[in-house]
């Protein structure tokens, strides 16, 4: 019996407490108009998730996101050259292959196969195009490692971006993945 009456006092007390914010000086009781359009709003939104992220001293902070509201990717470049978007590289075969793509925040490729090299900018209708690729939600679902360990000389290619490094030998199927390597090689130097 008191387990239960104290349960109704903590739901009374939260109810009561629905709508106060550090600026209200309370008014917002439970069957105020405050209080239920707040709580209201609060079932519209999706729950946050907390995560733990450093703030600029370097120390530990939380960081609230919300559940499916994620942004896409900015289709604009950003200023910092440095900033790797996506890298690929692709390595192995028969004839022992190198070749590499690294998509840079400014929208610069830079591409090199077996020594020969070329850099370009890209038009916003290609970086957009690689951005979507790289946002593409598919892509979080691909294994880290897709290798036919079975099968001889095969390329590996290993792509590096948002943290995360795959590498695969294209042996399975994964379209999401598959198309983002199919774009990235496109620029590759003919010859």
């Amino acid at each position: 019996m008191f387990r239960s009456g104290a349960v109704a006092v903590a739901a009374v007390g939260a109810l009561a407490l629905t709508g106060c914010g550090a600026e209200e000086s309370g008014g917002a009781g439970p069957g105020s108009t405050l209080a239920s359009a707040a709580q209201d709003s609060r079932a519209a939104a999706p729950e946050p998730t907390v995560t733990s992220g450093a703030d600029s001293s370097g120390a530990a902070a939380p960081e609230a996101t919300a559940g499916a509201t994620t942004p896409a990717p900015s289709p604009t470049p950003t200023p910092d050259p440095a900033q790797t978007l996506v890298s690929l590289s692709i390595s192995g075969g028969f004839a022992g292959v190198s070749r590499q793509v690294v998509l840079r925040g400014d929208g610069t490729v830079h591409a090199r196969d077996n020594g020969t090299s070329a850099t370009r900018h890209l038009r916003a209708a290609e970086f957009t195009r690689l951005r979507t690729l790289l946002g593409d939600p598919a892509l979080g679902e691909v294994p880290d490692l897709t290798v036919n360990t079975g099968a001889a000389d095969l390329f590996q290619y290993r792509l590096r971006f948002d943290g995360r490094t795959l590498t695969t030998d294209r042996s399975a199927a994964h379209p999401a993945l598959d198309r983002l390597i199919d774009a990235l090689s496109a620029f590759l130097p003919k010859g």
